[in-house]
């Protein structure tokens, strides 16, 4: 296997499995036009191309770099073009040559809201006093939610000061560790890792149960601690919650600051997608981005996905992306979403948000309350799992099937008519799919 196809299976193992099948796998590397120096691969097209060189070009060189030991430029172009798009270090000299931050991770185009606030806050702190507030800062929540996006926002500034910014994650931190021992060149390893301003690492949750990597970033943690040098780190859980790692490492993480990432409410995903689409240059309707708000993971990632999804099948097919073309595209993307779904779950969800009980929902009671929410569950349970209506008429303790769609009815009119109701049916609609 020549380096460059190592290299793109190296990022397979970072990145998810939808991104990589839909852009990295395209690329071609060259082998026999590469060199020493310089990577060149091919790209089918420019949509390939751009969301390649906007997300991963810095990923690709850093892989090239730990797996070669020396500096590479990498060139992407399009096959039977002669446009090329190279990929170059600005400012080498200033530049640290170990980092791995992404330029388009800023502050300004990370959305804030309820759930990420305290994160944010943290970091954004943090990035105005190295060293000084906060260290180590210590981020963890669930998987795209953030978490990379606020640490590299914080490297970014510093490395816009002229400091030495190092950006890792813990695999690749492990890669490293091992290639210098079996070269014998660990001096250099903790002089790289040892001598830089900023180290900000990634997934720290998989030190688990690695002993000696454990006890080689103990010391790095130490020398840089030591020195006031800023140490932020994430994971996917709160460092108590990490098993397998050392009573030492988990004091010290707990010594700074610990900050958590929650999945983002209903609002906070409505911007994100907004904001997504203005950086992406797609238009949706309010009513699209509300749908795709309401029925998908709350996973930033997910979302950058699915906007690319649809721009992509709207080119390709020549359609305008209107709410039935969106429902059709991601038509078994939210089924394997929902598929956890059950008519138990979202009843106790829809009582628990109203405070009253499952069984006063599935009783016979005419009271106003108790219909308002017989109502909403009859709506979500239609709405979000592969029940019929005689399957919910006998669940809720209806006569047949036509007092279902009866009840479906009524809920369109007051979703049409109703702006409090309908809210209320995203909100609800976003916290069952959110906890799927």
């Amino acid at each position: 296997m020549n380096i460059g196809q190592k290299v793109l299976n190296l990022l397979k193992d970072e990145i998810s499995e939808i991104e990589y099948d839909r852009y990295v796998k395209h690329l071609i590397y060259d082998l026999k036009k590469s060199s020493t120096n310089l990577a060149i691969f091919y790209a089918p097209n420019a949509l390939v191309l751009n969301w390649i060189k906007s997300k991963y070009k810095n990923k690709i060189q850093h892989l090239f770099e730990i797996n070669s030991d020396s500096k590479v430029n990498i060139e992407i172009t399009l096959i039977n073009s002669k446009e090329k798009f190279i990929i170059k270090e600005k400012n080498i000299q200033k530049q640290p040559i170990h980092s791995l931050l992404n330029p388009s991770f800023t502050f300004d185009n990370f959305m804030v809201g309820g759930s990420n606030q305290f994160a944010y806050a943290a970091v954004k702190s943090v990035s105005e006093k190295a060293g000084i507030l906060y260290n180590p800062l210590f981020i963890h929540g669930g998987v795209g939610l953030g978490k990379t996006h606020l640490m590299q926002a914080a490297g970014n500034i510093f490395q816009n000061q002229g400091k030495v910014v190092i950006y890792t994650t813990v695999e690749q931190f492990l890669n490293d560790f091992i290639r210098h021992i079996k070269n014998k060149t660990m001096e250099r390893f903790q002089e790289k890792y040892r001598n830089c301003d900023v180290l900000l690492i990634d997934d720290i949750q998989f030190l688990s149960n690695k002993e000696t990597i454990q006890e080689e970033f103990f010391h790095t943690f130490e020398a840089l601690k030591g020195e006031g040098k800023q140490i932020i780190l994430t994971a996917d859980k709160h460092p108590k919650k990490i098993a397998g790692l050392e009573k030492r490492l988990q004091s010290r993480f707990e010594h700074g600051l610990i900050a958590d990432i929650q999945p983002p409410e209903l609002e906070t995903k409505i911007a994100i997608i907004e904001k997504k689409c203005e950086i992406n240059r797609v238009i949706l309707t309010k009513d699209i981005i509300n749908y795709i708000a309401t029925v998908i993971e709350s996973n930033v990632r997910e979302i950058e996905g699915i906007l690319s999804k649809l721009h992509a099948y709207s080119k390709l097919m020549h359609v305008d992306i209107t709410l039935d073309f969106t429902k059709n595209v991601l038509r078994d993307q939210v089924q394997e979403n929902l598929a956890n779904l059950t008519l138990d779950t979202i009843t106790k969800s829809v009582a628990k948000d109203l405070n009253i009980k499952p069984s006063e929902i599935r009783s016979k009671s005419r009271s106003k309350n108790l219909v308002y929410a017989r109502r909403i569950s009859i709506y979500l349970c239609r709405e979000l799992t592969q029940n019929t209506m005689p399957q919910l008429a006998q669940y809720f303790g209806m006569k047949d099937h036509t007092a279902i769609s009866h009840t479906l009815k009524k809920i369109n009119e007051l979703i049409q008519n109703d702006e409090d109701f309908k809210v209320k049916i995203e909100e609800l609609t976003n916290k069952i799919t959110s906890s799927s």
